[in-house]
C-alpha cells in the first residue's frame, strides 16, 4: 500500500512539473512571437491619435530626418502670371523614391484643373534651394509630426500641414488615404496636394456648399466630408469651385 502510495505522489509531482515547464515555455515562445520594438513603434505611432490599428509594416512611422531632393527640374507651367518655384523632398528611410514622388506631384499641379487654371499663376519644379519658394516634402508620421509642431500646428502623427515655405505631406496618407474617402487612391493624392499648396497660395479653409456635391478642394476633406464628395481639384469646368470660408 506504502509502495502504491509513494508511486502516486512520484507520478503527481512529475505531472505538475511538466505543466509548470509546458506553461513556462509558452510564455516563452509569445515573448519571442510578438512585436520588435520597432514594430512596436510604427504601430504607436503610424495611424494617428484614436485609431485602433497602425500603418502596415511595409512603410515606417519614423525615418532619418534628413531628405533627398529631387533632381532636375520641370517645364513651366501655366499661361501666364507670377512664376511660383518649388522642389520636392522625400525623407530618407521612408522607402519612397524622390524622382517618382516628384513626378506625382508634377503631374497634379500641371494639371489645368489644379492651381495654374486661374491663368493668373504659373509653376516649376527645380533643384535648387536657393532660387525655391516652396518645398513639398513627403515625411513618415513621426517626422512629419515634428516639422508641423515647429509652426505650433498639432497634427497627432495623422494629417498633412503646410507652414510658410513648407508643403508637408505625412507618408502614411500618401499611401492609404483616410477611411471612407469614397474615392481612389490617386484622388486623394491629388487633393492632399492640391490642398497644402493652396494654403501655400493664401487659400483658407472652405465648408461644403451642397450636401451630394462635389467637395471645395480647401475642405478638411481629411477629416471627412460633411455630405459632400470627394475632389481633388480647385477648377471645375474652367471655373473655380469654393465653399463659404471658414475661420
Amino acid at each position: 500500500m506504502r509502495r502504491r502510495r509513494r508511486r502516486a505522489v512520484t507520478l503527481g509531482l512529475a505531472l505538475v512539473l511538466a505543466a509548470t515547464a509546458g506553461v513556462l515555455l509558452a510564455r516563452s515562445g509569445d515573448r519571442t512571437s510578438g512585436p520588435e520594438p520597432a514594430s512596436r513603434d510604427r504601430i504607436a505611432h503610424g495611424a494617428g491619435a484614436g485609431a485602433d490599428e497602425g500603418p502596415p509594416s511595409g512603410y515606417p512611422s519614423t525615418g532619418a530626418g534628413s531628405f533627398v531632393v529631387a533632381g532636375g527640374e520641370s517645364p513651366v507651367q501655366g499661361l501666364d502670371g507670377p512664376l511660383a518655384r518649388y522642389r520636392v523632398a522625400v525623407e530618407q528611410g521612408a522607402g519612397q523614391d524622390a524622382d517618382a514622388f516628384a513626378a506625382d506631384v508634377d503631374a497634379v499641379l500641371a494639371d489645368p484643373r489644379s492651381w495654374i487654371g486661374s491663368s493668373e499663376l504659373r509653376v516649376q519644379r527645380i533643384a535648387e534651394a536657393e532660387r525655391a519658394d516652396f518645398t513639398v516634402y513627403l515625411a513618415t508620421p513621426v517626422t512629419s509630426e515634428a516639422m508641423c509642431a515647429e509652426g505650433g500646428l498639432s497634427t497627432d502623427g495623422y494629417t498633412s500641414c503646410r507652414l510658410p515655405g513648407k508643403v508637408i505631406i505625412n507618408l502614411a496618407r500618401w499611401l492609404e488615404a483616410v477611411p471612407d474617402y469614397g474615392a481612389p487612391l490617386a484622388v486623394y493624392r491629388a487633393y492632399v496636394v492640391n490642398h497644402e499648396v493652396g494654403h501655400e497660395f493664401g487659400k483658407g479653409h472652405e465648408a461644403c456648399p451642397v450636401p451630394g456635391g462635389p467637395a471645395p478642394v480647401m475642405q478638411q476633406q481629411t477629416y471627412g466630408l460633411a455630405g459632400c464628395l470627394a475632389n481633388a481639384w480647385p477648377f471645375l469646368d474652367g471655373h473655380r469651385y469654393v465653399g463659404d470660408p471658414l475661420p
